[in-house]
């Protein structure tokens, strides 16, 4: 099957594909040998169309080649689910969320994932699960363009403690969603959280082309 990587700047997407995407005329096409995420960061802000797409070889090969020429921030973070069924969600700039937050240096992924969560959210992690998926955007850091890849993590909890916000974080507010009540969500996440949901089959689907 062939491989497809999404790099997100702001709303717009960056997609890198082994294969022409489909409704491609929605996509205004970039050259794989021309790209630098660098130089290109500015023009794709700039630009009246929302998403972009880069046919190569081998998917993999190619975004490892531009995690290879950026500055690269790893963080983890994860989707927890209830005993009844709910899921945990955070509000921050105005935006729902997931917990998540920088791999601290010699951490592992996975501990910085639970310790994340439960910093942001105030509650203690029943269980860790699988490797949901990884997402990339792309955004300015004193004045640098860099990359942001974050490992997101299956989660339990089976807990009844109160919610809290990690204020100091930005959050003003935790809440558990039911899966079928998560329509405010979608409404107002980062396309990069859309890639999380649909993974988890909480949504069946992106808007076109993001389902792309």
């Amino acid at each position: 099957m062939a491989q497809k990587y999404r790099i997100y700047i702001n709303e717009k997407v960056i997609l890198l594909t082994e294969s022409e995407p489909k409704k491609a005329e929605s996509y205004e096409k970039i050259d794989a040998q021309m790209f630098d995420l660098k130089i290109i960061y500015t023009w794709i802000l700039a630009h009246r169309k929302n998403n972009f797409y880069i046919i190569c070889k081998d998917a993999k090969a190619y975004i490892k080649n531009i995690i290879a020429n950026i500055t690269l921030i790893e963080a983890a973070g994860g989707l927890v689910e209830n005993n009844k069924g709910e899921y945990l969600f955070i509000y921050r700039n105005d935006k729902w969320d997931l917990p998540k937050g920088k791999i601290e240096k010699d951490e592992k992924t996975k501990i910085a994932a639970v310790r994340e969560v439960e910093e942001e959210c105030g509650i203690k992690v029943t269980r860790l699960g699988e490797k949901i998926c990884k997402t990339y955007h792309a955004y300015i850091s004193r004045g640098e363009v860099v990359l942001k890849k974050t490992h997101w993590y299956d989660m339990k909890y089976n807990g009844k403690a109160k919610l809290v916000p990690q204020l100091d974080e930005g959050i003003t507010d935790v809440r558990w969603f039911k899966k079928g009540h998560i329509d405010a969500i979608i409404q107002n996440t980062f396309p990069s959280i859309l890639d999380v949901l649909v993974t988890e089959d909480l949504i069946k689907d992106k808007p076109a082309p993001l389902s792309e």
